[in-house]
């Protein structure tokens, strides 16, 4: 009957909207529980299967994650957000892995600041995929100076990466001469990862120094919008809900993160190029 359908449409919209709320918030598991009373209203919603597993993944519980992927692969199989995802987790163990709860996310604020004082920088010398697939856009990361190099850890104090020179170099330096910096992973998949540093105490001996200086970073104005620091899944059902629960084919902006301000046109272009790519 219409209006029994204009119901269930009406509450899986406000249904929806709640668990992309509770996701910006990293409440993964009040997340759980909405997404699968949506699945229970609607067994077929492809979107609640994805943001299931999104969910699970955040809380570690891998297998459970796998199953709401390939659930939501079952009823789409071109569906690219649970291919990658599925990618991902077949990199990972079913168990879950200690300490991923605790995992800090980052709030966006921390990353609004003076020119000079922030940038987007890429890693190098990754560690094993393995590892990096634990990881995910918006963690909060370690710096730690090991002789001239910068090395970016996680919470575990794992190696994730070194700070690719020159930047590495100077920051090291500066945080030897006493700066403090925090820092968060931008993007990360298999085979690369950016991170974001902000200085947040200078040092008076470090007195005019710039952190990031322009010419540096040609023309990036390290700024971010406050909606940097979201997930890629997150990002996309928010979007999904905004044209009308309509799904789009593809993830639009991949690794959880929307655009820079500031970004000069060609590093724009190259910044979009790479969120698209994964």
């Amino acid at each position: 009957m219409p209006d029994r359908e204009e119901d269930k449409a009406r509450l899986r919209r406000k249904a929806s909207q709640e668990a992309i709320s509770l996701a910006m918030q990293s409440r993964w598991q009040e997340a759980v529980t909405v997404n699968q009373s949506i699945i229970e209203l609607l067994p077929t919603d492809i979107d609640a299967y994805n943001r299931l597993g999104r969910a699970f993944m955040e809380l570690g519980e891998f297998a459970r994650a796998k199953e709401s992927y390939t659930r939501a692969l079952g009823l789409d199989p071109y569906n690219s957000i649970a291919q990658k995802n599925l990618q991902r987790l077949s990199l990972l163990p079913d168990s879950q892995v200690k300490g991923k709860e605790e995992r800090r996310e980052v709030s966006p604020d921390l990353f609004i600041g003076e020119m000079g004082k922030a940038g987007v920088i890429n890693l190098q010398n990754l560690a094993p995929r393995e590892l990096l697939a634990k990881m995910a856009a918006g963690n909060q990361v370690y710096l730690k100076v090991k002789g001239q190099q910068l090395v970016v850890e996680n919470d575990q104090g794992e190696h994730l990466g070194l700070v690719e020179p020159p930047h590495g170099f100077r920051l090291a330096r500066m945080i030897e001469g006493g700066n403090k910096y925090t820092a968060a992973l931008v993007s990360i998949n298999n085979d690369s990862a950016r991170v974001i540093i902000r200085e947040v105490f200078q040092h008076p001996s470090q007195a005019g120094r710039l952190s990031f200086p322009v010419k540096a970073v040609e023309g990036f104005q390290p700024h971010v919008r406050d909606t940097l620091l979201r997930h890629e899944a997150v990002e996309e059902e928010a979007l999904e809900e905004a044209e009308d629960m309509d799904l789009e084919e593809g993830e639009l902006i991949p690794e959880g993160f929307s655009i820079f301000e500031g970004v000069a046109p060609d590093e724009e272009t190259e910044t979009e190029e790479e969120f698209t790519e994964e």
